[in-house]
């Protein structure tokens, strides 16, 4: 029998944090906001390619220097430093997609244990969890600052396992990317597909156990399932 997962690991950006008022940060220094997701995804293919090759960085220092060059010889309306301190900025001034702050109060009346697995900057995590009420009903928030390696590698998952106490299998990711998915899958963990968009599912992904439109969807999911 497959026992109900008693850690609840949830991804940050994206699946917690509505990322879509970074837009306006680019716009305001004078760039499209188009740029916010081709910043974004620019940062993660990096991240994930120094984990590849054994190496690492940490969020806050990547992003910038990815900031950097994609607003290189732009025209902004201000020098190029201030322009990437303003957009960062923007980061921990995020607020929460409208369906996170009751989902996780109902995870946590339910007796689940709560933690994020991020491969942002844990402190950026506490003040938007602080600004919006619910930091207290999280255990534990870690950074992959602190892990082996970037999610997806297996030992950023593993890193999670050891510092709850329990084993993977006893630990539900939830995430709105599908790779986050596939890499915890692949790490020994059960998992959980927030799909608030009505995306399709990669089919070269290992599919999610559960797939849900909202995270207040997740604890009677839960409730009913092994």
């Amino acid at each position: 029998m497959t026992v109900r997962p008693a850690v609840i690991v949830l991804d940050v950006n994206e699946t917690l944090s509505d990322m879509s008022p970074m837009a306006a940060r680019f716009a305001e220094v004078g760039v499209s906001g188009a740029l916010a997701r081709v910043w974004f995804a620019t940062l993660l293919r990096d991240g994930f390619a120094l984990t590849a090759a054994g190496d690492r960085g940490t969020f806050a220092d990547m992003a910038a220097e990815v900031l950097r060059g994609l607003l290189d010889g732009e025209d902004l309306n201000r020098p190029l430093g201030h322009a990437v301190e303003h957009v960062m900025a923007g980061m921990a001034a995020l607020g929460l997609h409208e369906d996170v702050a009751d989902g996780v109060r109902e995870l946590h009346q339910a007796g689940r244990r709560l933690i994020t697995l991020t491969n942002g900057s844990s402190m950026v995590a506490k003040k938007i969890f602080g600004a919006a009420g619910i930091l207290d009903v999280f255990e534990a928030l870690l950074s992959v600052d602190d892990a082996p390696a970037w999610k997806p590698a297996p030992d950023s998952y593993l890193y999670a396992a050891r510092v709850t106490g329990v084993d993977p299998s006893e630990m539900m990711m939830v995430a709105v990317h599908p790779w986050d998915i596939h890499g915890a899958a692949a790490a020994g963990l059960r998992t959980a597909w927030i799909n608030r968009s009505g995306a399709r599912y990669p089919a070269y992904f290992t599919p999610p156990e559960h797939n849900v439109t909202a995270l207040t969807d997740l604890p009677d999911v839960l409730a009913h399932s092994a």
